[in-house]
């Protein structure tokens, strides 16, 4: 008989600008920090996961979908980057039955959910995960954020997954911590993302009852508009989704850094 697959944490982390890390860039170590990060992740688990549920900031459907292929193809949603850039690959398998179960269980909770087994993988997903398991072999899908980009909705989303954790499922919701683009860059906008993440941390590493109304009401906390302006705030959403599979489990800051003058910062569950 199979031994029983261990439990994984969940994870909120930043995946960069485009294809940064496989890139020139000016100044040249801007990335360095956080691409170490991502490649220390898959030594920190309990065991290789058995399948991926990512949760990019750059896909958003007016329902929820999933995407239903057993080989997606890979979407270059970046623009003006190098050539090369452009011919990465990231041939990670689809996982169809996964993504039944996942609608499934968003259906349960009243979520509307469908499957798109046209979708591909785009580069919230294959860039960081190219970092963190190169070689490609665990099956993933890959889950929409809901064109209202409601907080609660999406913590939902993430409480009605958080059983396949159990089944050995890594759970990770993919975007940036700050992501004004007026701020890359500017200087004035340092002090306005560190009291932002600031108050992200603090929320995150409370109980998970308090952690709870705290990020759901994210929009409240200083800066937060300077730091995800309204409409906008689809790379904050999926630590939503994040935090909701984790459950009762603690949240930690586990990596932050200063990245084009801001503070950027990555967070794990259980």
């Amino acid at each position: 008989m199979p031994a029983q697959p261990l439990r994984q944490p969940t994870f909120y982390i930043p995946h960069g600008a485009g294809p940064c890390f496989f890139m020139q860039w000016d100044p040249p170590h801007e990335w360095d920090n956080m691409a170490s990060f991502l490649r220390s992740i898959a030594s920190t688990l309990p065991e290789t996961p058995q399948a991926i549920v990512m949760v990019s900031a750059h896909w958003r459907t007016s329902k929820v979908s999933v995407t239903g292929a057993a080989n997606p193809k890979l979407y270059y949603d970046y623009n003006n980057f190098p050539a090369h850039t452009y011919q990465l690959q990231y041939p990670a398998p689809g996982h169809p039955q996964l993504a039944q179960q996942v609608a499934r269980l968003l259906t349960q909770q009243g979520i509307t959910t469908e499957i798109d087994s046209q979708r591909g993988f785009d580069h919230g997903m294959f860039i960081p995960l190219k970092l963190m398991f190169p070689k490609a072999n665990i099956p993933v899908v890959q889950l929409a954020l809901h064109n209202s980009l409601d907080a609660e909705m999406h913590t939902t989303i993430g409480k009605a997954m958080a059983s396949l954790r159990d089944e050995g499922v890594l759970i990770i919701g993919s975007g940036m911590s700050f992501h004004n683009m007026q701020g890359y860059g500017n200087s004035r906008f340092g002090p306005i993302s560190e009291e932002f993440d600031a108050w992200l941390t603090s929320a995150v590493e409370s109980p998970a009852e308090e952690r709870t109304a705290l990020l759901n009401r994210w929009f409240t906390a200083p800066q937060a508009r300077q730091c995800h302006p309204a409409g906008k705030e689809e790379h904050l959403i999926p630590l939503h989704v994040a935090a909701g599979a984790a459950y009762a489990d603690v949240g930690q800051r586990i990596f932050s850094d200063c990245v084009l003058a801001t503070t950027i910062s990555a967070y794990r569950f259980g």
